[in-house]
């Protein structure tokens, strides 16, 4: 990169996004160029370029944008040029998302960061490409922002979800992993809507109901995946860390996994580290996967008790975005999305 940055161009073409998306990032999440002279458009440096590719990797995953931009302002190669936004409608807090659209990192609960829009803005225009489904025009009050390429199975759980309809949610998401299996179900039906409804509580500070009864029939139908023969000895366990309460994007990887023929032991949420120390040494899996939702539940020394133990896990991988960005122990294998998370755990059960 030159010296005096790139252009919002030159950013947007290394990045692989239009311009108008640098844009917003931008002028909603204060993560734009920070490099400027007077008479001269501004430039975007390469602390600046570490922050969008950060933002960049976790929107791609499903994480909602304002959570996505958090973390990007916090990268610490990009702290001294990354500014804080000069107003925003939204905040950074999560309230119970999931980390991401192809993860096992992916998403739990999906009221979460969503993007900091107001139904006035130019997203509820259509401008950045959404559309709404729901039960009432697009930019009222009882509708979900979905992608314009959104998948019509997308469009009628979202639709289902803010009717409060439990049984045509399940409906439409057991067909859809009939038809397509686990992961491209969680990828294009489930995490879209379960984003576009972390981003209307992000508007409207409503719809937690709508969120609680969709996890919890995602829950009940990824529960319904055959689970392999019982005389296979589980060697993968999964569970989420200490004080993590959600659990929807582990529910997914275990249903991935028996999708494959891949048992696992499911610990579900909050699990202590000495509880998950002695299941460790009771069980001995060949892989361990830890959930991190949230910073205050990603410390790494639980990762690093881990690894102590006499005799450690093939595979020890740390999912989520509550994980630091940097800092993990290198013997540690961060998990991208839930494809890779159901490759990872597959080969080391199998090794």
């Amino acid at each position: 990169m030159a010296d005096d940055g790139l252009s919002a161009g030159a950013a947007a073409r290394r990045l692989g996004v239009a311009v108008t998306t640098l844009r917003t990032w931008h002028q909603r999440y204060g993560l734009g160029p920070s490099r400027h002279e007077p008479g001269h458009h501004r430039r975007y440096t390469v602390e600046d370029m570490v922050r969008l590719q950060v933002m960049q990797r976790l929107t791609a995953q499903g994480v909602a944008p304002a959570e996505a931009a958090a973390w990007a302002r916090r990268t610490p190669e990009a702290t001294a040029a990354s500014p804080e936004p000069a107003a925003s409608d939204g905040s950074a807090d999560s309230l119970g998302s999931a980390a991401t659209a192809d993860s096992a990192a992916p998403v739990g609960s999906a009221v979460s960061a969503g993007s900091a829009v107001s139904a006035g803005s130019a997203v509820s225009a259509g401008s950045e490409g959404f559309v709404f489904a729901g039960d009432a025009p697009a930019g009222g009050g009882q509708t979900i922002a979905l992608g314009v390429r959104a998948d019509p199975a997308a469009r009628g759980l979202a639709r289902a979800a803010m009717r409060l309809d439990a049984p045509s949610m399940r409906h439409i998401t057991s067909e859809a992993i009939t038809e397509r299996g686990v992961i491209p179900t969680w990828n294009q039906v489930i995490m879209p809507v379960l984003i576009g409804i972390g981003e209307r509580y992000e508007v409207t500070e409503r719809f937690i109901e709508v969120e609680h009864l969709l996890s919890r029939t995602v829950t009940e139908v990824l529960a319904t995946v055959p689970r392999p023969p019982r005389d296979r000895v589980p060697r993968v366990l999964l569970a989420a860390a200490d004080e993590e309460q959600h659990t929807l994007p582990l529910e997914a990887l275990a249903a991935a996994l028996a999708e494959g023929g891949v048992p696992t032991r499911l610990f579900g949420a909050r699990v202590p580290v000495r509880a998950l120390l002695d299941a460790v040494d009771r069980t001995g899996p060949a892989v361990v996967v830890l959930w991190s939702q949230l910073p205050a539940t990603g410390d790494v020394g639980q990762l690093e008790r881990l690894l102590r133990v006499p005799h450690p896990p093939l595979v020890v991988a740390a999912a989520g975005p509550g994980w630091p960005l940097h800092g993990l122990p290198p013997e540690v294998t961060p998990l991208a999305g839930l494809a890779d998370a159901v490759r990872v755990a597959t080969a080391g059960a199998a090794g």
